[in-house]
């Protein structure tokens, strides 16, 4: 158990607050029939392509049409060493991205929902007088909307993917929440679902907990390094 007094929790939020698969998978589906692609991706597919941003998602999604690469080397692709991207047609990822950017945004919350306990997590955490915020590789402008809409007044701040900043598991996004928020690295613990959200909190210093529930199987976390293990909403407020 974390014996560390922290002044912070920082959420992931695609299999972490927010269960996104169903509205992901549609918009996928329908960009890549539009385009002109496979479109008929499944939730488990989803949950595979998911995690490091909408650009590396397409690319994984092309890598699987294209046979680029097996569904066990889809982790790689966006990281460091990685030799699958350069195997697909970077002007077609760009134009697919430009698609499902918009309509993703306008179609985000119409199945997604939250799991269930995190919205009383929250409200917890905060009376506690712990500040909470989401950090996400999804596109801002959704990260925006579903928080404004499934969690009014329960973050003091929320950040989704920018032009101007790298996306996890660079440690900036976090690093620019920690500093709005006035914290350092020390105060803070990072939770998340996936290996991104793993190397997230180690690349920025912060201590990290592992959901069980969201995109990633707990066999998968424990593989890729992770700190400590939730199965369910309730075991984070111990955490604090």
């Amino acid at each position: 158990m974390i014996t560390h007094t922290y002044s912070a929790a920082i959420f992931d939020m695609d299999g972490t607050v927010l269960n996104t698969v169903e509205d992901l998978k549609n918009a996928l589906n329908v960009i890549m029939a539009e385009t002109g692609h496979r479109h008929d991706w499944c939730s488990q597919d989803v949950r595979q392509f998911f995690g490091s941003g909408v650009q590396v998602a397409i690319s994984r999604a092309l890598a699987i049409e294209t046979d680029a690469a097996p569904y066990e080397e889809l982790e790689f692709v966006g990281q460091p060493g990685d030799t699958i991207t350069p195997r697909i047609d970077a002007r077609e990822v760009s134009r697919i991205q430009g698609l499902f950017r918009p309509y993703y945004a306008a179609h985000c919350a119409v199945k997604t929902g939250e799991y269930s306990g995190i919205s009383d997590l929250l409200r917890r955490l905060r009376k506690k007088g712990i500040k909470t915020a989401v950090v996400s590789n999804k596109p801002d402008p959704a990260v925006q909307k579903l928080t404004a809409d499934y969690f009014p007044g329960l973050f003091d701040l929320a950040l989704g993917e920018q032009a101007q900043i790298r996306r996890k598991p660079a440690p900036d996004m976090v690093m620019k929440a920690l500093k709005d928020l006035a914290l350092t690295p020390a105060q803070a613990v990072y939770l998340g679902d996936s290996e991104i959200d793993i190397e997230t909190a180690k690349n920025a210093g912060l201590d990290c907990i592992s959901v069980t529930w969201g995109f990633r199987s707990k066999t998968f976390l424990k593989n890729h390094g992770a700190q400590y293990l939730v199965d369910t909403p309730q075991e984070i407020e111990a955490f604090f």
